[in-house]
């Protein structure tokens, strides 16, 4: 009976050690086995040449520091990355605070922030401004009543949602005050079409004096410097956000929103590269920090509907 009852407790004893094993076997599988590649999606904001080459440190950097291999996906559009998140084919992308939204409805709030930028002072955010050529008799929003005004894309917001809302707000509804308007597909689209007269007044992104959407095209050499000037600007707008799906592994988010945080110390070639030197770091953001932007977007769309 005493060797019986020895026997039993031995083979108690070695399951559970085998189920203990299995457990910590499982418990030890890293997200990596489970996405050894991710891709990275960008808004376009900019040409796809100059988003490749900015990118391109970053994606190096993440490889590195993730150990999985991280994928570019192109659009031609800002919906293009929007729908590629809720398709489940892009793990992380840089939206703008519109479109990262956008992202949030299609996908039934399935979407998170994870980090914003900050500016060199330290502050969260940026505006929407209007521009007009500097040689131009506009200056002001009242001189523009007739004129033919260039949207960027309908999901940017600097370049269509916040101008839109806040303009509507004023009492200039786009629709019916300009002459007409029209989407260029991109920030820099919009003022090379002005500098060539195709548009009397194009929206797009300011972050300060020193950093701005035309700022950075003359700094590029894509125009001369001293050609356009700001006529209108929007109250301040969150920073443009990191974004992942909630649906990956809550560890998997972690280690991308960490490695992102930790780039300006950990790589400075490709924070420069991806900032022009223009930032000093980044804030960690939740949903919370782009409900108004939610909000912005539907009454745009019910404004439309109406």
């Amino acid at each position: 009976m005493r060797n019986n009852l020895k026997i039993l407790t031995a083979l108690l004893v070695l399951t559970g050690c085998l189920f203990n094993g299995d457990l910590f076997a499982a418990s030890s599988k890293k997200w990596q086995d489970q996405y050894p590649e991710i891709t990275l999606g960008v808004i376009t904001s900019e040409n796809e040449a100059d988003r490749i080459q900015r990118y391109k440190p970053v994606r190096d950097y993440l490889e590195k520091v993730l150990r999985v291999k991280v994928n570019w996906r192109s659009a031609t559009d800002y919906a293009g990355i929007i729908e590629g998140m809720k398709a489940k084919k892009i793990e992380l992308a840089y939206y703008g605070p519109a479109s990262y939204s956008r992202a949030w409805l299609v996908t039934n709030g399935q979407v998170e922030p994870i980090l914003g930028e900050l500016d060199l002072a330290g502050d969260f955010g940026y505006h929407s401004v209007v521009v007009v050529r500097s040689d131009s008799p506009y200056y002001s929003i009242d001189d523009l009543k007739g004129k033919k005004f260039a949207f960027a894309d309908p999901n940017s917001t600097s370049g269509h949602q916040a101008p839109r809302y806040f303009l509507t707000e004023a009492g200039y509804d786009p629709d019916k005050f300009f002459g007409s308007t029209a989407f260029s597909g991109s920030h820099e689209n919009s003022v090379i079409a002005l500098l060539n007269g195709t548009f009397d007044a194009a929206a797009t992104w300011w972050r300060a004096e020193e950093r701005s959407n035309p700022q950075r095209m003359e700094e590029k050499g894509m125009i001369k410097p001293g050609q356009w000037r700001v006529i209108w600007k929007s109250p301040k707008l969150p920073s443009s956000p990191w974004a992942v799906p909630k649906w990956l592994p809550e560890q998997m988010r972690k280690d991308l929103a960490d490695a992102l945080y930790n780039m300006k110390e950990a790589d400075s070639e490709a924070w420069r590269g991806l900032t022009d030197g223009k930032a000093s770091g980044y804030k960690r953001v939740t949903h919370a920090d782009y409900e108004a932007i939610v909000r912005m977007i539907k009454a745009n769309m019910e404004s439309r509907r109406n």
